[in-house]
């Protein structure tokens, strides 16, 4: 008796195809539900904590003055490569399928918390280094 790769193949693409048509059970299905209800909020909880890092990181920065230098230009610099890294981080998370949102103040108060985080960020490392100073 020979076998034929082809055929194995075949055989296991049809059992799998029967196991995917299985319905559902019911328990499964409330277990899906109940998970999905724990991350109802996940996408608001990490916009409200990209804010408050923020805001640490914005007070780290500016609670004393800015050391003496062209801050204009530092200020612009620091505020674009943050908005560059947020895009990255946007592109990604599209790729990935995984930036929808149901609510258009939904995406922004995400988008903006992420943007005001990297630009934060940013600044931090740039005038707490003291290497670009």
């Amino acid at each position: 008796m020979s076998w034929n790769i082809l055929e194995i193949l075949g055989l296991l693409a049809d059992a799998a195809s029967i196991v995917a048509t299985e319905p559902v059970k019911d328990s499964e299905a409330r277990a899906r539900k109940k998970s999905k209800k724990e991350d109802k909020y996940f996408k608001e909880k990490a916009s409200a904590g990209f804010i408050l890092a923020a805001a640490i990181l914005f007070f780290v920065v500016f609670h004393k003055p800015l050391p003496v230098g062209d801050q204009t230009s530092a200020l612009i610099v620091s505020t674009i490569i943050g908005v560059a890294i947020s895009g990255v981080i946007f592109f990604l998370l599209n790729l990935m399928e995984i930036y929808y949102f149901k609510s258009i103040f939904k995406l922004l108060f995400f988008s903006c918390s992420v943007i005001a985080f990297f630009v934060a960020l940013v600044m931090c490392v740039y005038y707490k280094s003291g290497v670009f100073i």
